[in-house]
C-alpha cells in the first residue's frame, strides 16, 4: 500500500438511532474504507447494527444535497448560499411584517435529535421567531410519555428507563428494542443484555399484538388487542391494590395521590378488561403478582403504548405500576439517568421546581392545546388551509418529512403548495422538501462534531462521549448552526448578511447572564479562552455547569469539554443511582401520582371499555434497517427481501381470501365519513400476528413525483399513514393515533 493510501481510523458516535454506538471509521484518501464497532467504547463495547455500516452510504449518497436549491420558474435549481439566503430574506420578511410571527410555522423532524447543532440552534430560532405554530415528530411518536413524565416528575425529559443490567423481571409493552435498540431508552446491544438477564435467572415477558423480534427471544409473549394497553395496565394496578401488593417503600413519603389512583382504577378489574384486551383475567393477575413480588423488576412501554388514543393514560400507568410496586428509582427497576450535560433535572434547586404547564395557547382551527410548546403535527394542514387571522402563510422545516410520516399526507402536500413561502433545511429532496421554495442542505453526519444532547438523559448507564468530525465540510459549505443563525437573523430583521459569529456571541452572553448572574463575565472569559464557537462552546458550558462539571475551576477534577475530548473512548460515569427526591422538579417536591387530567380521562376509558373491539385493525412496525424513511435510500439498508409487507394471521388470510405473496388492498374509513385513500402491499401470512390485527411498517411510500430518492423509489412500498385518520388524536398529548385503526383488507 502506498503512502497516499495509508488507512487511518477515526472515532464516530453513530447518529442513526437512539443506541448511539461508538464506531471505528477507517478512511484512506478522503474515502470511507470500512466501519466497525469500536471495541473500547465505554458505552457500546463494540456493538454495531446495519445502520452503523450504512453511514458510508449516507456520506457518499449521490442523492444527498450538496448545494442550495432555489425555485425559479416553478423548478428547484442550484444556487449559491448568498442567493439562497437572499431569496429567504426577500420573501420571508414580508410575510412576518404583514401577518405577524404566527403566520410562520416551524416543523422539526426526528433526525434533528441526533445532531447537536440542529437541536441546540433550532431552539434558538424558535425562540427568536416567537411563533405559536411549532410542530415536530414528537406528536407522531413519544409526546404521551413526555407529558405524563412531566406531570409526575416535573420535567418533560424526566423519563424513567429500565435498569436492564440489574433487572430480574422485565415486562415490555408495545416496544421492540431488538429492532430499535431502545426508544426513549438508550440501550445498545439489547439482545446481549436480555441474554444476560435470562442467564442470571431473570425473565422477560412481552405484551404486543405481534410476536416481534423482541417477543421471539423473550420467555413469554401475550397478544393484546391494539389500543387496550390502558385497560391491561389499569387492571394490573387494580390487582396490586386488591391483593395488598402496593408497597412503594421509601417512595411513599415522596408520593402524592395514591388513594386517588386506587379510586380511578376501581372499575378495571381483570375480569372487566379481559375480553377487550384479549388476555385472560388470571394472566393479568399473574403479571401483576410477578411484578410486585420480584425484588428487581420493571415495566417498560413504548411506541405502541404512545401512538394510540389512550397514549398518555398508558404511559402514566406504566410509571404508576413501577411506583406502587417499589420498582421506581430502585436498582433493577425503572431509574432516572443523570446526564452530564443539558439535563434540566440536574440544574437549579434540587427536589423542587416549576413543573410543566400545557395549554398556554391552542390551535386556531381545532382548539387543540399546546403541549411542550408544540401543536399536533396532524393539524398543520388545516392551519395552512383555513383563512383568517393567524393563518399559516410560510413554513420552515428542519429535517422534517410530515408528508410521508404523518397521517393526512396528501392533504398536507396540497396545503404546502398554497403557502406564500417555504424553506427546508434537509439533506434530501424528499416528499416534503420537494414543495419548498428554498432548500438548504446540511452536512454529512461524518462532517460535523457529535455529542448526544438528549439520549444520555435516557440512557441505561451514565456516560459522556464526544466524537470530532471524520471529514471537514466541503469548501465553502457553512455549518448547520451557522445556517440556523442566518435564518434567525432574517426573522429578527437583521438581514441575511448579519455577522453570525457576533450573533452567536450575543446569544451566548444572554444565556450565561441568566444562568450565572454576577459571575457571567468570568464564565464568558473562561469559555472564550478555548477559542470554540457554536455548539461546541454551548456543550462546554453545559458540561462545566452540569452535575459532574468542573464549575469553571471550583471542582478541578470535574468535567469539561477538553477532558471529554481527551477520552478517545468516552467517559463512563457509572450505573444509574436512586435520584428521588433530588431530581424532582414538581412544585410540591413530590411524585404527583394522580395528575388531574389523567384521572379525568379515565372516565373516557371506562366508556370505551364497554365498546366491542373492531373486527380488523392495523398497527405499524419498526425494523432495524428502516428507523427513518430516508434510510430506504441507502443501498446497505435497502437490499434484501421486500420489507414493506402487510403481515396477516393465517386465519384472517383464509377468511379474507388472501394469499401469501399476493397483493392486497388496504383501506379505512375516516371518522368524518370521507373515503380513505387505499394502498396496496404484498401479503405475508404469519402466525406472529394476533388474529384480527395486521401490520404494515411505517415510513414507506416513495412514489411521489418531485422527490429525489432514487434507491427508495425502486421499491417505494405502501404508506401506512395514507390509511390512517388524521383526525384521531390522544386528547391529552395531541399525539396521532397510528395503531389500532380499523381497516378493510381485500385481495387485489
Amino acid at each position: 500500500m502506498s503512502s497516499t493510501q495509508a488507512t487511518e481510523t477515526r472515532y464516530r458516535i453513530c447518529p442513526l438511532c437512539e443506541a448511539c454506538c461508538g464506531l471505528d471509521v477507517q478512511v484512506a484518501d478522503g474515502q470511507v474504507v470500512a466501519i466497525r464497532g469500536r471495541a473500547d467504547d465505554v458505552f457500546s463495547h463494540g456493538y454495531i447494527c446495519p445502520k452503523g455500516y450504512a453511514l458510508k452510504d449516507l456520506h457518499e449518497d449521490p442523492d444527498r444535497l450538496r448545494q442550495p436549491l432555489v425555485r425559479r420558474d416553478g423548478k428547484l435549481q442550484p444556487a449559491s448560499w448568498d442567493d439562497a439566503f437572499g431569496e429567504i430574506e426577500r420573501r420571508l420578511v414580508p410575510v412576518i411584517e404583514q401577518y405577524g410571527a404566527d403566520a410562520v410555522a416551524l416543523s422539526v423532524g426526528n433526525p434533528a435529535a441526533h445532531k447537536m447543532a440542529l437541536l441546540l440552534y433550532f431552539a434558538r430560532l424558535a425562540r427568536a421567531l416567537g411563533s405559536k405554530n411549532v410542530y415536530s415528530a414528537s406528536t407522531l411518536d413519544q409526546m404521551p410519555k413526555q407529558l405524563s413524565s412531566g406531570w409526575m416528575f416535573g420535567h418533560w425529559l424526566s423519563v424513567a428507563v429500565p435498569d436492564i443490567e440489574r433487572c430480574d423481571f422485565l415486562l415490555i409493552l408495545g416496544a421492540n428494542p431488538m429492532a430499535s435498540n431502545g426508544s426513549l431508552w438508550t440501550v445498545t446491544d439489547y439482545r446481549g443484555k436480555a441474554k444476560a438477564l435470562r442467564a442470571r435467572g431473570g425473565q422477560i415477558v412481552v405484551v404486543d399484538p405481534r410476536r416481534s423480534e423482541t417477543a421471539a427471544v423473550a420467555d413469554a409473549h401475550h397478544f393484546i388487542r391494539p389500543g387496550a394497553d390502558v385497560f391491561l395496565l389499569a387492571a394490573m394496578v387494580n390487582t396490586v391494590f386488591a391483593e395488598g401488593l402496593a408497597r412503594p417503600g421509601r417512595l411513599a413519603e415522596w408520593t402524592a395521590g395514591i388513594d386517588a389512583v386506587r379510586e380511578a382504577v376501581a372499575a378495571f378489574t381483570p375480569e372487566a378488561v379481559a375480553a377487550r384486551c384479549g388476555i385472560a383475567a388470571e394472566t393479568i393477575r399473574g403479571l401483576a403478582r410477578r411484578l410486585a413480588t420480584t425484588e428487581r423488576a420493571c415495566v417498560y412501554g413504548r411506541i405502541g403504548t404512545c401512538t394510540q388514543e389512550f397514549g398518555t393514560l398508558s404511559s402514566w400507568l406504566v410509571d404508576v405500576l413501577n411506583v406502587l410496586t417499589g420498582h421506581l428509582d430502585a436498582p433493577g427497576g425503572a431509574m432516572f439517568p443523570k446526564a452530564a450535560a443539558f439535563a434540566a433535572n440536574t440544574l437549579g434547586k434540587p427536589g423542587l421546581g416549576r413543573g410543566i404547564v400545557t395549554g398556554r395557547h391552542a390551535s386556531r382551527v381545532s382548539g387543540a392545546p399546546e403541549v411542550m410548546g408544540e401543536l399536533p403535527m396532524t393539524l398543520l394542514a388545516e392551519e395552512i388551509e383555513t383563512p383568517g387571522k393567524g393563518q399559516i402563510k410560510a413554513l420552515i422545516t428542519v429535517a422534517s418529512n410530515p408528508v410521508l410520516s404523518s397521517p393526512g399526507g396528501p392533504r398536507l402536500a396540497k396545503a404546502l403548495d398554497s403557502l406564500e413561502f417555504m424553506v427546508s433545511l434537509d439533506i434530501y429532496l424528499n416528499e416534503t422538501s420537494r414543495h419548498a421554495d428554498v432548500v438548504l442542505p446540511g452536512v454529512s453526519p461524518l462532517q460535523d462534531p457529535h455529542y448526544d444532547v438528549t439520549f444520555p438523559q435516557l440512557s441505561h448507564r451514565n456516560h459522556a462521549r464526544f466524537s470530532p468530525p471524520v471529514f471537514a465540510p466541503d469548501a465553502g459549505e457553512p455549518t448547520e448552526w451557522e445556517n440556523l443563525l442566518r435564518l434567525l437573523a432574517v426573522v429578527r430583521g437583521q438581514g441575511a448578511r448579519a455577522d453570525v459569529l457576533a450573533l452567536d456571541d450575543e446569544l451566548l452572553a444572554q444565556e450565561v447572564g441568566k444562568q450565572a448572574g454576577a459571575h457571567a463575565p468570568a464564565v464568558l472569559a473562561a469559555l472564550g479562552a478555548s477559542g470554540r464557537r457554536g455548539p461546541e462552546r454551548l456543550l462546554d458550558l453545559a458540561l462545566r455547569s452540569g452535575p459532574y462539571g468542573d464549575r469553571f475551576g471550583l471542582e478541578p477534577d470535574g468535567l469539561n469539554l477538553d477532558k471529554v475530548m481527551a477520552a478517545p473512548n468516552g467517559i463512563d460515569l457509572g450505573p444509574l443511582e436512586p435520584r428521588i427526591p433530588e431530581m424532582l422538579r414538581t412544585p410540591s417536591g413530590r411524585i404527583e401520582l394522580a395528575p388531574p387530567a389523567c384521572l379525568a380521562d379515565m372516565a373516557r376509558a371506562r366508556e370505551r371499555l364497554a365498546e366491542p373491539a373492531p373486527e380488523l385493525v392495523i398497527v405499524g412496525r419498526r425494523e432495524v434497517r428502516s428507523n427513518n424513511s430516508w434510510m430506504h435510500n441507502l443501498p446497505t439498508l435497502a437490499k434484501g427481501p421486500q420489507r414493506c409487507t402487510v403481515i396477516v394471521h393465517p386465519a384472517d388470510a383464509q377468511r379474507l381470501g388472501l394469499a401469501d405473496g399476493a397483493p392486497a388492498r388496504i383501506s379505512a374509513r375516516r371518522a368524518n365519513g370521507d373515503a380513505a385513500r387505499a394502498v396496496t402491499a404484498p401479503v405475508a401470512v404469519s402466525a406472529e400476528m394476533m388474529p384480527g390485527v395486521v401490520s404494515l411498517p411505517h415510513g414507506w411510500g416513495h412514489d411521489l413525483a418531485g422527490a429525489q430518492l432514487h434507491v427508495a423509489a425502486e421499491r417505494p412500498g405502501a404508506n401506512l399513514n395514507a390509511v390512517l385518520d388524521e383526525h384521531l388524536r390522544d386528547p391529552l398529548s395531541g399525539n396521532a393515533v397510528l395503531s389500532g385503526v380499523e381497516v378493510v383488507l381485500a385481495p387485489l
